[in-house]
């Protein structure tokens, strides 16, 4: 009996031993949609300066260089908007000035360019409604946009400044937001 018993149990051992050689496993690489955009810290504001006749006649303009930093998994499209007209904090003058007088215009950044983007050709007139100005099919690492800021000559704001100031100073709230394509 005991020969039997240890022969069915060298039987058993052998047999678990032998059951199972190999296993697999699901592997799962999750990408998740990930777009960030940052306004270059020391470019949080942006002064557009009327100092001269020509300015008035001309307009002026101001350019951001690498003034937005561009993180995405994927395609994206990069827009602007204003968040109203430009006001003015003292009473006085004649009225606001229209946001559509100012004029947004991307373009590749001077450092860590996004070469494969397509930009607005000449820019975009301010409004309250998102508006793209940059557009791209590929993704972006840590890539730089140039903004330029322009605004209105034909002395359209000849009669806006308010007597008694250094400068009549005119404020809205700038927008950039980027969405996946």
């Amino acid at each position: 009996m005991r020969k039997v018993l240890l022969a069915s149990f060298t039987i058993l051992f052998a047999a678990a031993s032998q059951a199972q050689t190999s296993g697999d496993v699901t592997l799962n690489v999750n990408l998740n949609p990930i777009q960030t955009l940052v306004v270059l810290p020391s470019q949080t504001t942006v002064d557009l300066d009327y100092v001269t006749e020509n300015d008035y006649a001309s307009g002026v303009s101001a350019m951001q260089q690498n003034h937005l930093k561009i993180f995405s998994t994927g395609g994206f499209a990069v827009s602007v908007k204003a968040s109203g007209d430009l006001t003015k904090s003292v009473s006085g003058g004649n009225g606001n000035i229209d946001a559509a007088s100012v004029r947004i215009t991307a373009s590749a950044g001077t450092n860590d360019a996004l070469a494969s983007a397509s930009y607005t050709a000449n820019g975009v007139a301010l409004s309250t409604g998102d508006q793209n100005i940059v557009t791209s099919t590929l993704g972006a690492v840590d890539k730089n946009i140039n903004i330029n800021y322009a605004a209105a000559g034909a002395n359209a704001y000849i009669d806006k400044y308010v007597a008694g100031q250094t400068a009549t100073v005119f404020t809205t709230t700038v927008t950039y937001t980027i969405v996946a394509q």
